[in-house]
């Protein structure tokens, strides 16, 4: 985290006009967080997540998927901005939003992260609990080393699915089904 002692918090429109430094940044209670460019495996997992759900989404008119440069606010005063791999709102919630230029204000409906190789279980475990008190109504946390996808609803009960089971989208995002052994075909 970075900020200096006795230094207020950032808020999420100073976030928003930081220079593009090739970085991924976000917030965390005011705090900047900063992160290096993802590895290439990482890169590929998260395209992956983001076709397979585009492509259902877009085919049933279901909401919007957006990549790892949305941010997404899901705390103020201090702000809290997160980014995750991938995310989706529904259409009612972007309705009822309207066009949104800079961070989309309020939490996904679904949120997934892919765990790069130096990323700790207690930094994902923030992550999770930022979204689900936001309101996310569900968390996947895709692990490319293990070959898992972790689901969460809430912090107390995470399912861990592999291999053929089906990583469903529940009704978060009716109909979407994949094998989770899918997810890594890069």
């Amino acid at each position: 985290m970075q900020r200096a002692a006795g230094q207020r918090p950032m808020t999420a429109d100073e976030l928003f006009a930081l220079p593009d430094d090739g970085c991924r940044h976000e917030l965390s209670l005011g705090y900047l967080l900063s992160e290096p460019p993802a590895g290439f495996d990482h890169g590929g997992v998260g395209v992956r997540i983001l076709v397979l759900l585009d492509n259902h989404v877009r085919a049933r008119a279901l909401g919007r998927v957006v990549g790892a440069d949305t941010g997404f606010v899901l705390a103020r005063t201090p702000d809290t901005v997160r980014a995750p791999d991938a995310a989706f709102v529904s259409a009612g919630r972007l309705g009822a939003v309207g066009r949104v230029k800079g961070y989309f204000p309020g939490a996904p409906d679904l949120a997934v992260e892919v765990l790069s190789p130096s990323e700790r279980a207690g930094t994902i475990h923030g992550k999770v609990a930022d979204y689900l008190a936001a309101g996310t109504r569900v968390v996947w946390v895709v692990d490319p080393e293990s070959r898992t996808v972790t689901i969460y609803r809430s912090l107390l009960s995470p399912l861990v699915l592999a291999g053929d089971r089906e990583l469903d989208g529940g009704d978060v995002v009716p109909g979407f089904a994949v094998k989770v052994s899918e997810i890594f075909e890069i």
